[in-house]
């Protein structure tokens, strides 16, 4: 077994030295990887800065610590390919915690993650990501071995060997189905879950993912890690937030993971219709006169205008014209989202037929006269991706 300890061993040597050897007591041989900028180390690190980037030319902190996150990211991602890599471990500040989790976030799902932050006991989603790691407050600052810092790196050094040596969890070819991803808003829920029972009936295993932002990057982050078969994707709305200024956004990658990996998706405009707030106070003032709705108290959604629907729909349309994959995309005259419905507060055919245009000038799109939420809409989405992935897994039996 084979753990990588990153830290800045100028100002963290001898506390990453003090984990090392935890983890040697218990079992896992470690590595100290030095991701220091200017001071020597304090103790001999097993690999070296220069071996992680070149500082050679560094003007200043930033620099250094961006440098040295492109090189830790390239050494986790070869040592992981190379089966040299059961575990990632970090300690630090600010630095260290960017540092360290950039590298735990470049690995797949699985593979142990574990940083140690003085960091870590506030907001951490920016380190995180969509990745599974472990943050442990260092409660202290990660200066010196104390009767607390001793206690903290202890209990790390531990869960880390109790993940790394823990049986990992084998694939079940009698059990495990090919994955199916979904994308699911509130208002969306009766497509989404009756397309769910058809696929799964079909014998796929689905993941419904949220699309509240983090559900979004995280459903990307898992087709791009080869996991999913198909995608899914009825509910679009965190496009809405991205382009027209939401607070649901998933980031400008949304919706390109399938099409760059050829994976058979069924795209719909699912809750394209609203923007989402927080409480109606947070709503920016360049939208005040808009139409609202108050989902609760701590919720505000904004009708998207004709003008708004138009740019989202092109960009749904780029994105999906560049797909190396087969796409079919399903829109819905009657409806987007439970509230965009014939006496709904955010019915606008007006509004939804710019929102189709947008898409339709790069894509071919089928429009189906029937409302996101009725059965038949979810029946046809569902079985239009089982075609398309039984084509596709003909095809590949055919190349190969």
């Amino acid at each position: 077994m084979s753990v990588l300890i990153l830290a800045t061993l100028d100002t963290k040597g001898h506390e990453a030295a003090f984990v090392r050897d935890q983890l040697a007591t218990l079992g896992v041989n470690a590595l100290l990887v030095d991701t220091g900028s200017y001071a020597p180390p304090t103790v001999t690190p097993d690999v070296r800065r220069e071996e992680v980037c070149s500082l050679e030319g560094v003007r200043d902190r930033g620099e250094a610590v961006a440098r040295a996150t492109d090189g830790v990211v390239k050494l986790v991602r070869a040592r992981h390919a190379a089966g040299a890599l059961d575990g990632v471990l970090g300690l630090g500040g600010s630095a260290g915690t960017i540092i360290g989790t950039a590298a735990m976030r470049a690995l797949p799902l699985g593979v142990p993650k574990l940083m140690v932050s003085t960091l870590a006991s506030g907001q951490v989603s920016q380190y995180v990501g969509e990745k599974d790691i472990l943050m442990l407050n260092a409660v202290v600052d990660i200066s010196g071995i104390n009767r607390v810092s001793r206690v903290v790196l202890s209990s790390a050094a531990a869960a880390m060997a109790g993940m790394v040596r823990a049986p990992k969890p084998k694939p079940d070819t009698r059990t495990d189905r090919p994955i199916v991803a979904l994308s699911m808003f509130g208002v969306t829920t009766p497509c989404v879950e009756h397309a769910r029972t058809i696929i799964e009936e079909a014998g796929y295993e689905t993941l419904v993912f949220h699309a509240t932002g983090g559900g979004g990057r995280v459903m990307e982050s898992l087709v791009r890690d080869g996991l999913v078969a198909g995608v899914l994707d009825i509910t679009t709305t965190e496009l809405t937030d991205e382009l027209v200024g939401g607070f649901l956004t998933a980031g400008p990658e949304r919706l390109t993971a399938a099409g760059a990996a050829g994976l058979p998706q069924v795209v719909s405009v699912g809750a394209t219709d609203m923007v989402n707030f927080y409480a109606l106070d947070t709503v920016p003032e360049r939208f005040r006169g808009r139409l609202f709705h108050r989902h609760d108290p701590q919720v505000t959604l904004m009708r998207t205008s004709s003008e708004e629907n138009a740019r989202i729909g092109a960009d749904i349309g780029r994105k999906l014209a560049a797909a190396r994959g087969p796409v079919a995309v399903l829109l819905p005259r009657r409806g987007v989202s439970r509230l965009d419905a014939a006496g709904q507060p955010f019915d606008d055919p007006i509004a939804r037929q710019a929102l189709f245009d947008g898409i339709a000038a790069h894509v071919a799109v089928k429009e189906l006269d029937l409302h996101i939420n009725d059965p038949a809409f979810a029946e046809a989405a569902a079985h239009t991706l089982l075609d398309l992935m039984k084509t596709k897994t003909k095809t590949k039996r055919k190349g190969t």
